[in-house]
């Protein structure tokens, strides 16, 4: 008997507005021109307490972009008594009580980076700056901060709740491989011995939790909250369970048709629904009916391989980084368990998407855009760069595998209204500041993803392809751009602006799908150079990236050059590329080595894959196993750069141009026989003998350096 299709909506007709909440009592204190970060902050405004008091490892900027600023201001709207300690002295809690007891919880975060990616370079390199910190200064924030900060906390006032969040934390909300200790971790909820864990940007979550504590209910009642994981002793009642080796077996491929698999017509369609749910129930024995109702997903939980199996088997643990990818979608993620010795972390599915009106409010609370007075005095680069940029949107679809953004932000675009963007300009032009009339970007994760979106609800809702790009644009994805150019234009021409910048990364396979936009922006919205990212030309590699072809580059760089032209203007793009990817062959960097050489490109900075917590590319490089398919311990190995000497080989190959490099990059021609492609000829990559001006010094340094690696 077939099964009757239900209608599907992408989120619930229900859901309740994040700022339709009854207020606290104790809005009656109005609104604070900054959040307080001292005692003498608190007693100007009348407060003996806080209700709650936020950690964050960056200095407080009160500006949307910075996640603390953000989350601080809507608890205040809901009106809560929040402080912030920002960049404390981790080395004991004295600097964890300046503010005194908060009333409901503390909540913790890392910063608005994580802070190993903060403190570290791609080769593990320990920083000396720090963007995030006044001056640029180093060292303000510990290793792993979201442990330390929340150890602290427990240490200041043991009773009292810790919410951990932010993008350190909603990274490692399972057992995950820690690049530099080179190992496998696990949860930070575990290592932080947090109470609570918010995943994604947190703002359901945070205003939930805030209100359902302020009513009295305990911390250990809260773990029906989406978007937020949490530790049990036990075995949760009412709950199917489904081991997630039998949907996705990390062995054997067997025949049974996997929910999983990535094909245009399986994962955007329901066809066939009830032959899937027949095989499946086949196959463990259980009534068809059963399934049925366990696929609705409102009681069904799936059992990740524990920590200690991941920790040891490399394939178990690309297996669970795939489940847990293919369980983000807000409209048919289930619940996910994961054993870490005597405890299960159980994690929630995620939020459901902020709506327009949502984050219109969100970002129109009444911030100053500016840091903290403490530190106006002083110069942090990460608040020069977003001083007059405006946020349009968030979350990203494109599901490129080096990338964190869709794992925390997600895949659905949340779009801000255009009247809303109007008025942060207009609030720009007339109270920071400084500004000279030139907004420096109006963009988001992606600048031209803006109210581009699935064009039925119903497929979005069961949809599970990681990218609605790759490997081609899905037929259902609309890509029309007009809402945007018109965006760009009414922005473009406000009284006392003179140029709106869009320096945000652009998505250019979506662009040249609308020449009419990429005319407006060539025309309007470049400052003589726009940054895109390639990452590479070779297939092999763009395909572990999940990014388009070479061509669609070649594409929008036609266009680019004819408006350009069309426009009187001198401008050219600048592309982005990674060294060490997962999956990319000495080879392949060669050719793209070739390919820059060919196109007069010299980089000035190149980056070394970074194996950031969560990301599919991370699972990659771990696993050397490719879990964009299906996974077994006969599957697909992924060639991987891991040592020092080959990572740096990568990166010197893009840099083919630089004297430094040509020994290191001559030696490696000569072990490859690739004879040809040493001498003064253009189609050559490095010359027969060094430069003069590179001195021997620095030869013998090189010299030295290759025999350390080789040791």
């Amino acid at each position: 008997m077939p099964i009757k299709k239900k209608s599907k909506k992408s989120k619930p007709s229900n859901l309740k507005n994040i700022f339709s909440y009854e207020k606290y009592w104790a809005e009656c204190y109005g609104i604070s021109d900054y959040l307080p970060h001292s005692v003498s902050e608190m007693e100007a405004l009348g407060w003996d307490s806080c209700d709650v008091i936020l950690i964050t490892g960056d200095a407080y900027v009160d500006h949307p972009s910075f996640g603390m600023a953000l989350i601080g201001r809507l608890l205040e709207s809901q009106g809560f008594r929040v402080g912030i300690i920002d960049q404390p002295d981790w080395q004991s809690s004295e600097p964890f009580k300046i503010l005194g007891k908060p009333n409901l919880f503390f909540g913790v975060t890392a910063g608005n980076m994580d802070s190993m990616i903060n403190r570290y370079t791609a080769d593990r390199k320990l920083r000396h700056d720090d963007a995030y910190t006044p001056d640029d200064v180093g060292g303000k924030r510990p290793d792993r901060a979201v442990v330390v900060y929340t150890q602290r906390c427990k240490e200041a006032w043991s009773d009292v709740p810790v919410i951990i969040g932010g993008i350190e934390a909603s990274l490692r909300r399972i057992a995950h491989y820690d690049y530099w200790s080179d190992k496998v971790r696990r949860s930070v909820l575990v290592d932080a011995k947090a109470d609570l864990l918010v995943f994604g940007n947190g703002e359901r979550q945070i205003t939930e939790i805030a209100h359902r504590l302020s009513r009295g209910e305990a911390i250990e009642k809260l773990d029906n909250i989406r978007g937020t994981a949490y530790k049990i002793n036990h075995q949760q009642k009412n709950w199917m369970e489904i081991d997630s080796s039998r949907i996705d077996r990390p062995g054997k491929v067997d025949a049974v048709v996997s929910p999983y698999v990535m094909t245009e017509a399986s994962s955007c369609s329901t066809a066939n629904e009830a032959q899937k749910h027949q095989e499946y129930a086949d196959e463990v024995a259980i009534p068809l009916k059963s399934i049925i109702k366990s696929l609705d997903r409102e009681r069904c939980v799936i059992r990740l391989p524990s920590y200690e199996k991941v920790k040891s088997d490399s394939v178990l643990y690309a297996h669970a980084s795939r489940v847990l990818h293919m369980e983000t979608n807000p409209g048919n993620a289930r619940a996910l368990v994961q054993r870490h010795g005597e405890r299960d972390i159980w994690l929630n599915p995620p939020p459901y998407p902020l709506s327009t009106e949502e984050l219109d409010q969100l970002f129109e609370l009444p911030y100053t855009r500016l840091p903290h007075k403490d530190y106006q005095q002083s110069k942090m680069p990460a608040y020069e760069m977003i001083r007059f940029s405006i946020n349009i949107m968030r979350g990203c679809f494109g599901g490129c595998t080096f990338c964190s953004i869709t794992e925390h932000e997600g895949r659905v675009i949340q779009n801000r209204s255009e009247e809303s963007i109007i008025r942060e300009i207009e609030e720009i032009r007339d109270n920071v500041p400084e500004f000279k009339g030139y907004i420096s970007d109006l963009g988001g994760p992606t600048a031209n993803m803006w109210r581009l979106a699935c064009d039925d609800k119903e497929i979005e809702s069961v949809c599970r392809r990681l990218s609605c790009v790759y490997p081609k644009i899905c037929p259902h994805m609309n890509t029309d751009h007009e809402p945007l150019i018109h965006l760009y234009q009414r922005a473009r021409q406000l009284p006392g602006i003179k140029k709106v910048f869009v320096a945000s990364g652009l998505r250019y396979d979506l662009a040249v799908r609308s020449p009419e936009y990429v005319k407006e922006l060539v025309s309007h919205h470049v400052g003589g150079y726009l940054k895109i990212a390639p990452e590479h030309t070779e297939e092999g590699t763009l395909n572990k990236m999940m990014k388009p072809s070479i061509d669609s580059y070649y594409e929008f760089k036609k266009m680019f050059e004819k408006f350009s032209k069309e426009a009187g203007k001198e401008q050219y793009l600048i592309p982005y590329f990674i060294a060490a990817h997962p999956g990319t062959t000495i080879e392949e960097m060669i050719n793209l080595a070739l390919w820059l050489k060919e196109n007069n490109f010299r980089l000035d900075q190149v980056q070394n894959f970074y194996p950031s917590p969560m990301a599919t590319a991370t699972a990659m490089y771990y696993s050397e196993r490719n879990p964009l398919k299906k996974l077994s311990y006969k599957s697909e190995k992924v060639l991987t750069a891991k040592g020092e000497r080959v990572r740096r080989l990568h990166k010197a190959l893009l840099r083919y141009h630089d004297p430094k490099n040509w020994p290191l990059i001559r030696e490696l021609l000569k072990e490859k026989g690739r004879y040809d492609l040493i001498g003064d000829g253009e189609k050559q990559l490095v010359p027969a003998k060094q430069d003069k001006s590179y001195s021997r010094n620095s030869a013998k340094r090189l010299v030295r350096t290759k025999k350390n690696i080789r040791k």
